[in-house]
């Protein structure tokens, strides 16, 4: 699965294309790690325009991601879920420690 990064106003931009998957996520956990440690940014978006479908590993992801990143002091926020993925986010409580834009209803 091809995921893109680009630096945009200060943020990081993290856009996974296709499924996000327990066969996936250590890859996209390193290199989404390398690219915060390398730019530095203010904030972590996550543009899930591009993914079809996440399972919990990639809560887990996003969720071990948020912790890094708000221990550098690093806002994270997700961009675009589609309808599936914005209710597994919803049932995990992540809309209560992450904000959530671009909602699919």
């Amino acid at each position: 699965m091809p995921t893109d990064f680009k630096i945009q106003d200060g943020a990081l931009i993290v856009a996974p294309s296709g499924e996000i998957d327990h066969h996936e996520t250590k890859r996209l956990r390193e290199e989404i790690d390398r690219e915060i440690e390398r730019c530095v940014p203010e904030r972590v978006v996550f543009d899930f325009s591009r993914t079809s479908f996440m399972d919990s590993s990639g809560l887990g992801l996003i969720l071990g991601r948020y912790r890094k990143a708000s221990e550098k002091g690093i806002e994270v926020v997700i961009a675009n879920p589609g309808e599936k993925i914005t209710r597994i986010l919803k049932m995990a409580g992540v809309d209560k420690l992450i904000s959530i834009k671009g909602v699919v209803k």
